[in-house]
């Protein structure tokens, strides 16, 4: 997409269509803006609702929140949605906007790099392709990089093995004897939908979660027509879920004895739910509630709970060919291995190479952690901008509604560029320095830093995922820029 002289400026990259992408695109077109691309790695849109398939994924936010404001759909099924529901939903979108002509599949972003002379990007896919735009636009998510266990022998295993986010549909679990690596967000859901079916399950914990009842139930077509006749209930009704949803931060951030209401909850939920005393004892954390994920379900511990689960805590020391062996020798037999160990959230924008002013790549620049002013732009990185950045997740309410922030505020710099045609904007490094050592002091009284080991945290021990506050304070934060926070670069050419 190289800009010609009569090309609308500017020309941008958008790379990924999951909610971030999509609904940046929709709102570029609805700006007026037709000159972008999307790079997709893959055949089809969705991001992770198009890569996670497993029996029983559904969305732990409630579905008239996790859905674009702009795009409201009256005839939800249920209160949570399902994965098939809501890439529907997404792929609707697609259709209705017109974004087919914008996107390109199969092309899976290997480098992007910024061209000082022009104040150019030129992004170059695995496959040889390259696209040069004034502007790039990652939309790659949090949760789109699989994250394997590093066990040994993992290779030497003779049975099917496979990670919950390519889950295989044509292997058949039935009368099988499995093994399940981890117990967070994925295996909470698929657990419970493969126990009746299989022979015997082994389910190997490292450390348990901390789960609640799920609010969830079919909606009544009496609802769904009041939603879609009455537009202002279904305005209503989404109102109402944000601010119960938003109540919860002051717990997470601040006040995290507030917390312990919701672990006497949990506790309660699980005695009345599983009978087996060891098995109870073992499902009960022994970390603060909030330090990892809060996890949903109806049917996690009933499904824990069953003669043919067995629930193993000790570590495992290495996988065979027959099975998987504990560091206490136990060898425990399984021709089905499926990994539920989550995804690599803290790597952003990875194995993608990133390289900015001065040959400088972003490994380079995010060496002592990942971050990015409002989790949007980064020093050294003119006109790159990210959906879903550092310290922009959530852990109370909908990652969408923070994404509709990101693109007015990503709006407002290409309002901006558009009056300094040929001109590149990066953030001050003064300011991106300050909003960095602002967030790191936020989350030092969250809920997050009481110990435990979490996705939340890199390498390093440092939370460059969490966003330590409400997220009406962000959106005040990202309604417009201010352009004092950036330098106006000329092309050195």
């Amino acid at each position: 997409m190289k800009q010609s002289p009569d090309a609308a400026y500017p020309s941008i990259v958008i790379i990924g269509t999951g909610f971030g992408g999509l609904g940046m695109a929709i709102q570029l077109k609805t700006a007026g803006i037709g000159s972008f691309v999307m790079l997709e790695k893959a055949q089809g849109v969705g991001g992770t609702w198009r890569d996670n398939t497993y029996p029983g994924a559904a969305c732990d936010v409630q579905s008239h929140f996790y859905s674009y404001s702009f795009e409201p759909k009256h005839d939800w099924s249920r209160k949570f949605g399902l994965q098939p529901e809501i890439l529907g939903y997404m792929q609707h979108c697609v259709e209705k906007y017109d974004l087919a002509d914008h996107i390109r599949f199969n092309k899976e972003v290997a480098n992007a790099v910024f061209d000082d002379a022009t104040n150019t990007w030129t992004v170059t896919t695995a496959d040889g392709d390259s696209f040069t735009a004034d502007m790039v636009i990652t939309a790659t998510g949090q949760l789109n990089q699989p994250a394997w266990p590093s066990i040994p022998g993992m290779e030497t295993f003779a049975g099917k093995m496979f990670h919950s986010a390519r889950w295989d549909h044509d292997h058949d679990l039935n009368g099988k004897n499995v093994a399940v690596i981890g117990t967070g967000a994925s295996a909470i859901q698929f657990v419970p939908e493969i126990v009746p079916r299989v022979k015997s399950l082994t389910l190997f914990q490292r450390s348990a979660a901390w789960v609640l009842p799920k609010p969830d139930r079919p909606f009544y077509p009496w609802e769904q027509t009041l939603f879609q006749r009455i537009p202002a209930w279904d305005r209503l009704y989404r109102y109402l879920i944000y601010w119960k949803n938003e109540s919860r931060a002051l717990a997470f951030t601040r006040f995290n004895s507030l917390l312990e209401i919701f672990a006497w909850q949990a506790r309660r939920f699980a005695k009345s739910e599983v009978r087996n005393p060891d098995k109870l004892r073992q499902l009960i954390p022994d970390y603060k509630i909030g330090c990892k994920r809060i996890l949903i379900s109806n049917d996690w511990y009933s499904a824990v709970d069953q003669p043919h689960v067995n629930l193993v805590t000790t570590g495992i020391e290495r996988i065979v060919e027959d099975g998987v062996i504990t560091t206490d020798g136990a060898v425990h037999k399984v021709d089905t291995i499926i990994v539920g160990t989550g995804f690599a959230a803290s790597e952003f924008l990875s194995p993608m190479k990133i390289t900015g002013r001065n040959g400088v790549s972003l490994n380079q620049a995010w060496a002592n952690g990942s971050e990015a002013y409002k989790g949007i732009t980064v020093s050294g990185f003119p006109n790159l901008f990210m959906l879903y950045g550092p310290n922009t997740n959530l852990a109370h309410n909908s990652i969408v509604y923070m994404l509709e922030s990101q693109f007015r505020y990503i709006l407002s710099c290409i309002r901006t560029l558009q009056q300094k045609p040929g001109v590149a904007m990066e953030v001050k490094p003064e300011r991106l320095r300050d909003f960095s050592a602002t967030i790191q002091q936020k989350l030092q009284t969250s809920v997050w830093e009481s110990g435990c080991h979490s996705w939340y945290l890199d390498s390093n021990g440092k939370n460059t995922v969490n966003w330590p506050g409400f997220t009406f304070t962000y959106r005040k934060a990202t309604r417009q820029v201010d352009t004092h926070d950036y330098k106006f670069l000329q092309p050195s050419g």
